[in-house]
């Protein structure tokens, strides 16, 4: 439990001093609501009249793992506007990531925010890659406490390469930084890219892409 406060104090910290993408509030706070019958402002989502807010408006636990049991190995918990309502406006939430041996949170973007990462357990291969046209890969291995960011918008991963289970958590300068996982949004659209296209995109043979496909 020490070390979750000390992670997250830090996180605090940093992000106190980013300048966020999201709206500067014109309120102490703005909790918000699904409906507008107690609203009284719009600022990005209605919000709930600021004399019927209460704690749990501002509270959400992450001490309970997340279950890594699936084919990446690892399980994001998610922290943003949608389970602390009392973040809108306020340009920051975060993340719990744990990591099964050798699990990976595979390629993918935040479009709304930059991410500060501190590994609290384990032993992390973590990396982004720059813009075009140079295409660089900024990578390191972060060991417990040690702590990496990613820039706004940029591709970026990490890879447990421990034999034991790994933990990471991550500040963002956005109350709903939002998520793009490369492989699932190239092959697992809805409706699916035409598989001839995205054959000629990666340089693949186009039946490998429609099999790709069938695993999103």
């Amino acid at each position: 439990m020490k070390s979750f406060v000390q992670a997250f104090v830090l996180l605090a910290l940093a992000s106190s001093f980013a300048s966020a993408f999201d709206p500067s509030p014109l309120q102490d706070f703005c909790v918000a609501i699904d409906e507008p019958k107690n609203a009284v402002f719009v600022n990005g989502k209605f919000c709930k009249d600021p004399k019927l807010a209460k704690a749990e408006d501002f509270s959400f636990s992450v001490l309970r793992p997340g279950d890594t049991n699936n084919p990446v190995g690892s399980n994001v918990t998610t922290v943003n506007v949608d389970q602390i309502p009392g973040l809108n406006t306020l340009g920051i939430s975060a993340v719990r990531i744990d990591y099964a041996p050798y699990g990976q949170n595979p390629p993918h973007t935040h479009p709304r925010a930059t991410e500060i990462l501190v590994v609290l357990e384990g032993t992390l291969l973590v990396g982004f890659v720059t813009s075009n046209p140079n295409n660089t890969l900024i990578s390191k291995v972060l060991h417990k406490g040690d702590i990496f960011v990613f820039p706004i918008g940029l591709i970026h991963f990490q890879f447990n390469i421990g034999k034991t289970n790994a933990l990471a958590f991550a500040g963002l300068s956005s109350q709903n930084p939002g998520v793009i996982t490369i492989a699932n949004a190239v092959f697992g659209s809805n409706p699916p890219i035409n598989p001839d296209f995205l054959a000629r995109a990666f340089m693949l043979d186009v039946n490998v892409v429609k099999n790709l496909q069938k695993k999103f």
